[in-house]
């Protein structure tokens, strides 16, 4: 399958790939638009305030899961997550402002997105977030939910959400799963590429690469609940905890969310872990689909873009999923959305003065729609807080949909 990457790859793509898999090339999107932009090298760009009452607080974590080889790169030994923990922390300032990316991630980024040249390193890495480094965490226990990026980008682009979250009181574990993306740094100085967009590349046909997909879903969806068992076991004597603030975690509601590839693997994660209580697909094509059967009537948020995943779209899954859901479920789509109106990228290009002319939808309310109709979703289903914004359309979002076909 040929994959172009960058932001000046949609039409090629739009010819190249089959339509349930142009939802899943995280990095396909059109050349951005110059607007009347401030002085585009000394604009220090800034996540969007959490709404929540909490602090953020973030650590980095290492699992490598020594029951599974990896599955792109065999001889590379046990599959390897990198995680970064989002948590409620205490506002009383501590901790040190956490960093967006690393050198590594920002160069891989800007190099997929071909805008080497355009944006500078130095100005992603400074990005300023929210969480903090060593923050103090709240008190009580909260529930836990995992995100899963979409394929070939870094987990580091779902930052907004992931504070967002922690602000209202949830663990987060936003995962990067190994081979999987442009560009992830891991222990050892090590920069793990997309060995996975290469081995999609060589596939002799679209149906070849769809089935390597629905296992690549597989595999993440295995992933996510490795990251439950090693958060939320007990640690022993030879085995400590895998983070040190663990015991705020209650085992009993998590949930799972994901972008595109990530958004499949949450809902094929719901499939094979009970634990799993709750579940958000982020424009994600289901290449592993949902059983017939369902999901033991547990809740499931689909949330994509107007024009590729509305009932009369092409993507087919969508519909057919929307039919297996057998608990509470809502098919949200949004006007005037691109498959990356739900990350991070908008909301920072707005700040640069760069649109996307496919996907007008303005960057700050890219991240308002985002968080508000995810963050009410988990209050909903892992709190018992019944959620107002969820029952129907609302004048405050007239770019929402809510499909019911």
């Amino acid at each position: 399958m040929n994959r172009t990457r960058g932001w000046a790859a949609a039409v090629v793509l739009a010819l190249t790939l089959p339509p349930s898999a142009s939802t899943v090339v995280a990095h396909a999107v059109p050349s951005p638009t110059a607007t009347a932009a401030p002085d585009r090298a000394a604009t220090v760009l800034q996540l969007p305030r959490p709404t929540g009452p909490f602090a953020v607080g973030r650590e980095i974590r290492h699992l490598v899961d020594d029951k599974r080889r990896d599955p792109w790169v065999p001889t590379a030994g046990a599959r390897e997550l990198m995680v970064s923990m989002y948590y409620p922390a205490r506002a009383d300032g501590s901790g040190t402002r956490a960093p967006y990316l690393t050198d590594d991630e920002a160069q891989a980024l800007l190099e997929s997105q071909k805008l080497t040249g355009v944006v500078g390193v130095e100005q992603v890495t400074g990005t300023r977030t929210n969480a903090r480094t060593g923050a103090r965490p709240a008190d009580g226990r909260h529930p836990l939910v995992v995100i899963s990026p979409g394929f070939s980008l870094t987990r580091g682009i779902l930052t907004t959400l992931s504070e967002e979250l922690a602000s209202r009181g949830y663990a987060v574990a936003l995962l990067d799963h190994a081979y999987e993306s442009f560009g992830t740094s891991f222990p050892g100085g090590r920069t793990l590429t997309c060995v996975a967009c290469d081995v999609l590349d060589a596939a002799p046909t679209n149906e070849a690469s769809r089935e390597r997909l629905a296992k690549a879903a597989a595999d993440r969806a295995a992933d996510i609940s490795f990251a439950v068992d090693e958060l939320t076991r007990r640690p022993t004597a030879g085995k400590p905890a895998l983070w040190r603030h663990s015991a705020m975690i209650d085992p009993k509601r998590v949930g799972a969310v994901g972008h595109s590839l990530g958004g499949n693997a949450s809902a094929h994660a719901m499939t094979v872990d009970r634990r799993i209580r709750a579940g958000v697909n982020m424009d994600g094509t289901f290449f592993q689909p949902v059983p017939a059967t369902g999901l033991d009537g547990r809740p499931f948020l689909m949330l994509g873009t107007l024009g590729g995943h509305a009932p009369t779209s092409k993507d087919a899954t969508w519909p057919t999923t929307w039919q297996r859901l057998d608990g509470w479920k809502r098919w949200l789509t949004v006007r005037d959305s691109g498959h990356f109106t739900f990350i991070d990228l908008p909301v920072l290009a707005a700040q640069l003065g760069m649109t996307d002319p496919s996907a007008p939808l303005p960057g700050p309310r890219s991240g308002e729609i985002t968080t508000s109709y995810v963050g009410a979703f988990f209050d909903q289903e892992l709190r018992g807080i019944h959620q107002p914004l969820l029952d129907g359309p609302t004048p405050a979002d007239p770019e929402v949909t809510f499909q019911n076909p």
